[in-house]
């Protein structure tokens, strides 16, 4: 723990079932963790009971685990990520604390849509790339491939992987493609344990004709024997993904927006172990011992028991209780402490939570992770007994602080809990978790469909007024480009930055010199923009404003969803001479009014959203599978054949996907392997428009007419 030229920071990534996590108790059993026996499905990483149920990872997991590589032992600290699309934040998570990510792609099913999304995630951060093609035995024994078409499959999953990478990489300067010469890809099968890599077959002698060959020959014992997959992996990782000393310095400008030239910013980059703490938590799990555990990434200074550190966001210090390291499922408390360079799992940080940079001085605190999806689906839950509510108020909170990909609100009106997800799978294992671990027996709510407003056409100059008629604002609105809506959801432009980078990137992405040098504030994806000239006493109101904008902008007009990708100019403003009679009681009606008004001539619409559905189905069963997507307003844009099974891409909007999983399988006799990935949102068709927004209202309790100035549906 100590040389951090010895030390590999690592994540497994890839698409759901391509067998990350077998790999990993594959690696365990090769440094002698754990009992080598058999064929790897010990799933030791899946440590939550629902996991074990449903074979898949929920939570990312951290192992370390030591490796000699050239006569000089590594330590090598690992999170297995979950694969599936609804738990892609502990991905982004796992992402910022590690230095290398190991991509593993099923040889047959080739990179997949979610193979995309996690090399896109580990590139956006700054982390390395290689790649371990597995079920390379399925080519043998299922598809009976001989060494010529198994080597041109292999070949074209290698430059798939490549042309991402490429894609991704092309305003960085450097070259992190992967190829079998370089030693970065690794070929081989998790289940029977072996593998091979170029640097491999120069020691063993072993390629793939005797591979085949033993194969062939059910001789899988003798080939694990000959050349196991966790030395030619763990022999890559050691060799070809950077220790934090390589890694630090391009990644910290990456992740940190402070000033490059201060003593802390070269403490991080030299990764010092005697300089200031400066740690960034990615994960918060619950122990019923200890509390509380922020697992991380510490990039300066030692952190021990009994210190005192800040927590970005928060007054206040909060005190160390103890540190350790992961070790899957079990934390070993250390009696020392963790030095620059590690994922440490430290207990005490109250008030930290995934995201939060932790420092024993005051710093500027590391970006903010930036997940891909928003939340879609909305649950309310509802404790059966009253006695249980304040543990399940206190439940929730805990929730939200370990998994900043959901959203939790309390209706006041209504006394409900509502929780938003990335998908079905993700409320239904939040709820379950909540009754099984916590003992609170809940009633959940059918899922509802988060929908959003947006401006399609540029309105007039509109007027608001307040309730006392001496304050006065004129507003217009117009809907945001693409582009800049894209720009403002990663996080490249943002009030947080210096104003100049914000007006580059602004017009860069299309917004002309005066609008973007007149950016007020920023809410979501909408932009205020102040276009007033001279007005006495605005600078002190405009607080005010602000908070009627993000009052107006959180319910819109429709059906009190919230606005996305709108431009607000305000032109002018009369405001009465005397403090008192512009109050908060006046400015924020007013303004809360004119956006209302400015949306409702702009022809807000409701937006829906939107998922991409593909579906891999056998010949027989392709009218059925693309009747499916066709019968819930979705539409089918591509059908190829890939192997022996035909591939359904298309869309669909995710309120017509809810039980898609029971219809599917009946329709296919349950031959259909599918995913889904959210694909932002789109207008909903006019026809279905005033039906749906009746029906939020009316759950919503709202008046069931809509303004008169809404004509034009």
């Amino acid at each position: 723990m100590d040389k951090p030229e010895n030390i590999r920071n690592i994540a497994i990534a890839a698409h759901v079932d391509h067998g990350k996590t077998t790999l990993t108790d594959n690696l365990l059993a090769g440094a002698g963790m754990i009992a080598d026996e058999g064929e790897a499905t010990r799933l030791m990483m899946d440590t939550e009971e629902d996991e074990q149920e449903r074979g898949i990872t929920i939570d990312a997991a951290n192992v370390s685990m030591t490796h000699e590589h050239e006569g000089t032992n590594h330590l090598i600290n690992l999170i297995d990520t979950p694969g599936h699309v609804d738990f892609g934040g502990d991905v982004t998570r796992a992402m910022r604390a590690v230095d290398g990510a190991l991509v593993v792609v099923d040889a047959v099913e080739g990179a997949m849509p979610q193979t995309e999304t996690v090399v896109r995630q580990s590139l956006r951060e700054g982390v390395k790339p290689a790649l371990f093609i597995n079920k390379v035995d399925r080519l043998i024994s299922e598809l009976q491939e001989g060494p010529q078409e198994m080597q041109e499959r292999l070949q074209a999953v290698i430059a798939d992987v490549n042309e991402l990478i490429r894609g991704m990489t092309e305003d960085m300067d450097v070259d992190w493609t992967v190829s079998v010469q370089d030693g970065t890809v690794a070929f081989g099968s998790a289940l029977y344990k072996w593998g091979v890599s170029a640097p491999s077959m120069q020691e063993t002698g072993i390629g793939f004709p005797e591979i085949i060959e033993m194969e062939r020959n059910d001789q899988r014992l003798e080939l694990h024997e000959q050349t196991p997959l966790s030395d030619v992996v763990l022999d890559m990782v050691a060799e070809h993904f950077p220790n934090p000393l390589a890694a630090q310095p391009s990644r910290i400008p990456k992740v940190w927006r402070g000033d490059d030239d201060t003593e802390l910013a070269r403490q991080m980059r030299e990764v010092d172990d005697d300089g200031e703490v400066v740690f960034m938590v990615t994960d918060i799990s619950m122990d019923p011992h200890a509390g509380e555990i922020a697992t991380g990434r510490l990039f300066s200074g030692t952190i021990k028991k009994g210190q005192e550190l800040y927590v970005s966001g928060t007054a206040g210090k909060n005190r160390v209780q103890s540190v350790g390291i992961f070790m899957g499922g079990e934390r070993e408390e250390l009696d020392r402490g963790v030095p620059a360079g590690n994922i440490a799992a430290v207990t005490g940080l109250r008030d930290a939570i995934a995201g939060s940079t932790v420092s024993s001085v005051e710093m500027t605190p590391f970006e903010s992770i930036e997940h891909i999806s928003e939340p879609v689906i909305t649950k309310s839950v509802e404790a059966k007994s009253m006695d249980d509510l304040p543990k399940l108020i206190e439940t929730l909170r805990q929730v939200s602080k370990e998994d900043p990909t959901i959203r939790i609100e309390i209706n006041e009106d209504t006394g409900e809990h509502l929780i938003s997800g990335q998908g079905e799978l993700h409320l239904e294992v939040i709820t379950q978790r909540i009754e099984r671990n916590q003992g609170i027996p809940v009633t959940t709510g059918e899922p509802i469909v988060v929908y959003r407003e947006a401006p399609t056409a540029q309105s007039r100059e509109v007027e608001g007024i307040s309730p006392n008629r001496h304050n006065r604002f004129y507003m217009s609105v117009e809907p945001l480009s693409q582009e800049i809506v894209d720009l403002i959801k990663l996080g490249d432009a943002s009030m947080d930055m210096p104003e100049l980078e914000r007006r580059e990137a602004l017009m860069e992405a299309g917004m002309d010199k005066d609008t973007a040098q007149n950016v007020e504030h920023m809410f979501g994806t909408n932009v205020l923009i102040d276009d007033t000239k001279g007005i006495q006493h605005l600078n002190e109101t405009m607080e005010l404003v602000i908070e009627g904008l993000e009052e107006a902008l959180e319910d819109g007009p429709l059906a009190a969803e919230p606005v996305q990708g709108a431009l607000l100019r305000l032109h002018d403003a009369k405001l009465h001479e005397d403090a008192i009679h512009r109050g908060p009681a006046q400015v924020i009606p007013a303004t809360r009014n004119a956006v209302h008004r400015a949306l409702m001539d702009a022809q807000v619409k409701l937006l829906e959203p939107i998922q991409n559905v593909r579906i891999d189905v056998p010949n027989e069963y392709m009218g059925s599978a693309s009747g499916e997507i066709q019968g819930r307003r979705g539409r089918v844009d591509d059908m190829y054949q890939e192997g022996d099974l035909m591939v359904v891409e298309g869309i669909a909007p995710v309120s017509e996907m809810i039980g898609f999983s029971s219809d599917i399988r009946s329709a296919t006799e349950g031959r259909a392997s599918w995913n889904t990935e959210n694909a932002g949102f789109r207008v909903l068709a006019d026809n279905l428009q005033p039906e749906i927004i009746q029906e939020i209202r009316e759950r919503k309790g709202m008046k069931t007419e809509l303004p008169q100035a809404v004509d034009y549906f």
